[in-house]
C-alpha cells in the first residue's frame, strides 16, 4: 500500500502544477506563437527546446506543443532529433531522483515487502509501461522516477525510454512541420510503435 500511496502522492503532484499553471500556460503558448519566438532566435532555440523538455519534469510545460514548434523551425529530422534528446533526458533525470535514494532507504520508506513487489513489477513488465507512457501526461515523470526508486535495471530503461521517446518526438516535430494540431490517431501512434519497438528490443536483447 505503501507504494501505492506513493504513486498516488507523485501524481497529485504533478496534478498540482497543472491545476495551478497548466492552463495558462497552455492558453498562453501554441505551436505557432513558440514556433515563431523559435524562428527569431533559431540559432540557440534547440537549447531552448530541449530545456523546456527537461523542465516538464518539474512544471506543466506541453512537451508535445515543444516538440511540434521544434518540428516547424527545424524540419522534421533535426526536430525528432531534438525532441527525442530532450524527452529522454527528462526520463534520465527523472530516473536519477529516485536513484538519488538509496535502497536502505527505499526500503524504509516503502517498507520492505512493497519495495520488492514493485522492483519485482519494474523489473517484469515496467519496460512495457516506461515505453508506452511517454505519450501521457503525468504519467512519465511518476514512472521514471519509480523505476529509480525501484532499482529497474538502468540499461533497460534507456532501452524502453528510447522506444517510447524516439517514435513520439519524430510524430510530433513531423506534425509541427507540417502545421497540422494533433490528430487522435497520432496519440495511438504513439501508443502503439513504443511496444512495437520494445517487443522487437526484448527479443533482441534475449538473443
Amino acid at each position: 500500500m505503501r507504494l501505492v500511496f506513493l504513486m498516488i502522492a507523485l501524481a497529485v503532484f504533478f496534478l498540482v502544477g497543472w491545476g495551478l499553471f497548466g492552463e495558462g500556460l497552455e492558453e498562453v503558448w501554441n505551436v505557432e506563437k513558440l514556433a515563431g519566438y523559435f524562428e527569431q532566435a533559431k540559432s540557440w532555440a534547440w537549447l531552448l527546446g530541449i530545456l523546456l523538455l527537461v523542465v516538464d519534469l518539474l512544471l506543466p510545460i506541453p512537451g508535445t506543443i515543444v516538440m511540434s514548434a521544434l518540428g516547424a523551425v527545424y524540419g522534421f529530422w533535426i526536430g525528432g532529433l531534438l525532441s527525442a534528446f530532450g524527452s529522454m533526458l527528462a526520463g534520465i533525470l527523472g530516473y536519477g531522483v529516485g536513484r538519488f535514494f538509496d535502497e536502505k532507504f527505499a526500503k524504509r520508506w516503502l517498507g520492505e515487502k512493497d519495495f520488492e513487489k514493485g522492483r519485482s513489477i519494474f523489473e517484469k513488465s515496467g519496460a512495457w509501461v516506461v515505453a508506452m507512457s511517454r505519450a501521457l501526461p503525468i504519467l512519465p515523470e511518476v514512472l521514471a522516477c519509480m523505476a529509480g526508486l525501484l532499482r529497474m535495471p538502468f540499461g533497460t530503461f534507456v532501452i524502453a525510454l528510447a522506444c517510447g521517446s524516439v517514435p513520439m518526438g519524430f510524430l510530433f516535430a513531423w506534425i509541427g512541420m507540417v502545421g497540422r494540431e494533433q490528430p487522435a490517431w497520432g496519440l495511438a501512434f504513439s501508443l502503439g510503435v513504443p511496444a512495437v519497438l520494445w517487443g522487437a528490443a526484448a527479443v533482441m536483447r534475449k538473443k
